[in-house]
């Protein structure tokens, strides 16, 4: 497989990745590790949410929520833009969004911060101003496309996106931190890395990150994903993984556990995604991040074809597409030698 035909094949697989975990995580999200037990045993695959569910009550099985969808209208936005965000057209968006989920009857809303940010942003706080209190994974699930989008090195360079990318709404060094660490291992894997082979440069990127906006929220993102690796090498039941890193929507909970999670799964989306599933408490999240940097750094092979299968006939996603257009940026941005590399 020549660069160009292998970086497609692993921008396809974060992206399938992401939507994957994230399909797979929808009908446990918000709820505990025994109440997931209680309503679906364990799951095991693509399963509906049940009827009276608090946020996912009106998907059907193998539907991507919040993380996939809000991921994707950052895409549009960086290719739309040749590479540059144009903040307020994504508030907007991210705003239109929720009005359409609305209309469909559905409760995967924007978190209260989240809006309340945007809200401010488009009334003419500015967007550095308007995130200085977002610690929360929002950061982290929609940061795929940058990864994908942005080469590995400069690290700097790398952050300077993650940051345009997600200052509107969480502008602190914990979201920073977070999003930074993955969408590294994203790039990385873009490149040509495997997940292990990543973790240097994510735990970098963390630490650049972390210097990036407002003091709210965790000072020490690298050391606690470092830490979560380090126990998932020990081989714990997942269940004990969870208790001891943390299952929230806090960045400092979700990143760490998806981190791990990767690791403990040995690498492979599929399994990523399961053990996310029945973790409880933000298990969407914390699969569609854990999935995405799996498939970036494993390709779109490693995504089962029945999976795919079942994500395209749930939803509408056009993923080949975006990850074409999220490549051509990455093109474009190269140094000329590595331009001319590809067929």
């Amino acid at each position: 497989m020549g660069v160009a035909a292998d970086q497609r094949n692993r921008a396809l697989g974060a992206l399938l990745g992401l939507a994957m975990g994230d399909a797979l995580g929808m009908p446990g999200q918000t709820l505990s590790r025994a109440e997931i037990g209680r309503r679906y045993g364990r799951i095991e695959g693509f399963v509906a949410p049940v009827a009276d569910h608090p946020v996912s009550h009106g998907l059907v099985a193998g539907q991507v929520t919040d993380d996939t969808e809000q991921a994707l209208l950052l895409a549009r936005r960086l290719i739309a833009g040749a590479g540059r965000i144009d903040e307020a057209a994504l508030a907007r968006d991210l705003l239109d969004w929720e009005a359409d989920v609305k209309a469909r009857g559905l409760r995967d809303l924007l978190g209260p911060s989240t809006k309340a940010a945007l809200d401010a942003m488009l009334a003419g706080t500015p967007a550095a101003e308007a995130g200085r209190g977002g610690t929360t994974n929002g950061a982290a699930m929609r940061i795929a496309p940058v990864g994908i989008a942005t080469a590995p090195a400069p690290v700097g360079a790398l952050v300077d996106r993650v940051e345009q990318a997600c200052r509107m709404t969480h502008f602190t060094g914990e979201a920073m931190a977070g999003a930074a660490a993955v969408a590294a291992v994203i790039s990385a894997g873009v490149e040509g890395r495997g997940f292990e082979a990543a973790l240097d440069l994510a735990l970098e990127a963390a630490g650049e990150g972390q210097t990036r906006g407002h003091g709210a929220g965790v000072d020490d993102m690298a050391r606690r994903i470092a830490a979560a690796l380090e126990y998932a090498a020990e081989g714990p039941a997942p269940e004990a993984f969870a208790d001891r890193v943390g299952n929230s929507v806090a960045t400092h909970q979700s990143v760490p556990a998806a981190f791990g999670l990767v690791r403990l799964a040995g690498g492979d989306p599929w399994r990523a995604g399961l053990l996310a599933a029945n973790i409880g408490d933000d298990t969407d999240t914390i699969g569609a991040i854990a999935c995405a940097m799996a498939g970036a750094c494993a390709g779109a092979g490693s995504i089962p074809a029945e999976a795919r299968r079942v994500l395209e006939a749930a939803n509408r996603l056009e993923l080949d597409e975006v990850a074409e257009g999220l490549l051509a940026l990455r093109v474009a941005e190269a140094p000329a030698p590595l331009r001319a590399a590809g067929p």
